[in-house]
C-alpha cells in the first residue's frame, strides 16, 4: 500500500508540474524542478549563483532580478526594511526628488518617431521589446513576446534573423531589424535585395526598419548561429543552408563611409513605402558620431532615429574579449550620440531609442535623462518569459523553452501565459517610471533635466549630470566648440570612418 500511495502522489506532482502553466522548469523537469526551488529557499549562496548571474557569468543585480519576475507576475514589488544598497558609496547615483512632487501620468506618453521625409510615422512606447531574432529565442518566446507587445501597445523588434510568422501571429507592431547578412531581404550570394525588402517591410505589421551597424554584447564581429539550432523554417527564413552554422560579417557591404550609410538609411525609408528609418549601433567614437552627423547635412536627409546599444547589453554567446573590452558603456554612449545631434543642430529632426541592461522604472528615467527618448529592453523582457539565465542558450537545451529550438522543450513555454507576463511587466514598468518622474516634479520626459541625476564621488560629496558632464547647446559644434569636442569635430569627415570603425566596409 505504501508503494501504490507513493506512487500515486508522485503521478499528482508529475501532473500538476505538467499541467501548470506559471514554470518552464517544472514543465521540462517534473518531481526534480522542485529540487532547484528548494535549494534556492534554504541555500543563500545558490539562490545568488541563480538569480543574480548574467548570461557570462558576472552579476546582474538581485533586486531587478526580483522586480522583473513580480512585475511580470502582478504581484507588489514594494521592498520591507529599507534599501537594499549602500546609498552612500562612490558611484552610486540618485534622482533629486521634489519637495512638491506632482501626480503621475495615467497614460504613458507616446514618442512619435519620423522627420520631415517620412510619411509613415509611428508613435513609440517609452519601454519596448529590443531585437532577439527568432533563432536564438524560440518560436513560442517570439509569439508570447508579440502577443504580450500587442496587447500592451508597444513595440517588437524582430532581431536580425528576419520575419517569421511567429513574429506576425500575435499582432504586435515591428522594428524589423536588418544586419550584415540581410536576412529575410538578401539575394542567395548574400548581398542585399532592394525587392524583397521592399516586399517584406510593405507589410502592415512592420512599423519601422532599423539597420544594424553593431550590437552592444559583441561589437565589431557578426552574430552567430549554431548549427543544432537551425531548422527547415529557420533556413528558409534566412536563406542559409542548415548543414553548417549561420554566422553574420562583421562588415556591411552596402556603404563604406558616413554619407553612403545615410543615402542607404534613404534608401531604406523609400522602399518601405515611408516607413521611418534608422539604425543601431555601439558608438565608437566621437569622432565616428560627428562623421555621420557631418554626412546628414551634406546628403540633405536624416534618420529618423538611432538606437545606442551599450557595451553592457547582453548576449547568448560572445568571446569574452568582446564582452569585457570592446564598446561604449551606454551612458557615454548615449550622451555622445545626444550631444553629437544637439551641437549639429539635428535633435529635433531624430529621436534616439537606447538599450543595454534596461530593467526597472529607474533604468529609465536615468536614460531619458541621459538623453534617450526610449527604450528598450532584451534581457528583461526574457526574464518575464520564465528566463532563469541557464546559460544553455547556444546548445539548444534551455530547460524552459525561451532559447531552444527542440518542440519538446519549447512546450514548456506556455504561450498564453506569458504573454500576460510580458504585458505585466512593461506596464508596470512603465507605470513605476511615470511614478519616479513625478517625484522628480515632472509628468512628461521632455521635462527631465540632468541636474536631477547625481553621482556619489566619495561618501560625503555628490555632483549632478548637469555638472560632471558638458551638455552642448543647439548648434553649438558650428561655432564656439568645446575643447573635448574639437579634435573630434576636426577629424570628422562625412567621406570616411576612423580607423578602427566596427563598421567599415573591407
Amino acid at each position: 500500500m505504501t508503494g501504490t500511495a507513493t506512487a500515486v502522489g508522485l503521478g499528482a506532482v508529475v501532473a500538476y508540474d505538467l499541467l501548470q502553466k506559471r514554470s518552464g522548469v517544472l514543465r521540462n523537469y517534473p518531481v526534480i524542478g522542485h529540487g532547484r526551488t528548494l535549494l534556492l529557499k534554504i541555500r543563500p549562496e545558490i539562490q545568488q549563483y541563480f538569480i543574480e548571474r548574467d548570461w557570462d557569468g558576472r552579476p546582474f543585480d538581485k533586486t531587478s532580478r526580483e522586480l522583473i519576475y513580480s512585475r511580470s507576475r502582478d504581484d507588489k514589488s514594494e521592498e520591507s526594511f529599507g534599501t537594499v544598497h549602500d546609498v552612500t558609496a562612490e558611484g552610486k547615483e540618485w534622482f533629486v526628488h521634489s519637495i512638491t512632487p506632482v501626480k503621475p501620468l495615467v497614460d504613458p506618453p507616446r514618442i512619435p518617431v519620423g522627420g520631415t521625409d517620412c510619411n509613415k510615422p509611428y508613435d513609440m512606447a517609452l519601454l519596448n521589446v529590443s531585437s532577439m531574432s527568432y533563432g536564438s529565442l524560440s518560436a513560442h518566446a517570439i509569439q508570447a513576446l508579440n502577443a504580450g507587445a500587442a496587447k500592451g501597445n508597444f513595440a517588437h523588434d524582430t532581431g536580425e534573423g528576419g520575419i517569421s510568422p511567429h513574429h506576425l501571429a500575435g499582432g504586435g507592431d515591428l522594428v524589423w531589424e536588418i544586419g550584415t547578412a540581410y536576412f529575410g531581404a538578401r539575394t542567395n550570394d548574400g548581398a542585399f535585395d532592394p525587392q524583397k525588402f521592399a516586399d517584406q517591410s510593405s507589410m502592415d505589421a512592420v512599423k519601422m526598419v532599423s539597420l544594424k551597424l553593431s550590437q552592444g554584447a559583441k561589437p565589431g564581429i557578426g552574430g552567430v548561429l549554431p548549427q543544432g539550432k537551425i531548422t527547415e523554417e529557420i533556413a528558409e527564413i534566412r536563406g542559409v543552408p542548415r548543414d553548417k552554422k549561420c554566422v553574420s560579417p562583421p562588415y556591411h557591404t552596402v556603404f563604406s563611409t558616413p554619407v553612403e550609410l545615410i543615402e542607404f538609411i534613404a534608401s531604406m525609408r523609400e522602399l518601405s513605402g515611408g516607413k521611418p528609418a534608422g539604425f543601431k549601433l555601439c558608438v565608437t567614437s566621437q569622432r565616428d558620431v560627428l562623421a555621420i552627423c557631418k554626412a546628414i547635412h551634406q546628403v540633405g536627409t536624416a534618420p529618423d532615429f538611432i538606437i545606442v546599444d551599450g557595451s553592457e547589453g547582453g548576449t547568448g554567446a560572445a568571446p569574452v574579449e568582446f564582452e569585457d573590452y570592446i564598446g561604449m558603456p551606454l551612458t557615454q554612449g548615449l550622451m555622445t550620440v545626444h550631444n553629437a545631434l544637439v551641437g549639429t543642430g539635428l535633435r529635433n529632426q531624430i529621436r534616439i531609442g537606447a538599450s543595454g541592461k534596461v530593467a526597472e522604472g529607474s533604468d529609465l528615467v536615468r536614460r531619458m535623462l541621459q538623453g534617450a527618448d526610449y527604450l528598450n529592453s532584451a534581457r528583461a523582457m526574457m526574464m518575464a518569459l520564465g528566463c532563469i539565465q541557464a546559460m544553455r542558450c547556444a546548445e539548444n537545451t534551455c530547460p524552459v523553452g525561451v532559447a531552444t529550438q527542440n518542440k519538446r522543450r519549447q512546450l514548456a513555454l506556455h504561450v498564453p501565459t506569458k504573454t500576460e507576463y510580458v504585458y505585466n511587466y512593461q506596464r508596470n514598468t512603465v507605470r513605476e517610471a511615470l511614478r519616479v518622474m513625478a517625484a522628480l516634479g515632472v509628468q512628461h520626459p521632455d521635462d527631465l533635466h540632468p541636474a536631477m541625476l547625481r553621482r556619489n564621488l566619495s561618501e560625503g560629496q555628490s555632483a549632478s549630470y548637469a555638472e560632471l558632464y558638458e551638455w552642448l547647446e543647439p548648434g553649438q559644434l558650428y561655432g564656439d566648440a568645446p575643447e573635448q569636442w574639437q579634435q573630434a569635430w576636426q577629424e570628422a569627415s562625412p567621406d570616411r570612418f576612423g580607423p578602427g570603425s566596427t563598421y567599415m566596409s573591407k
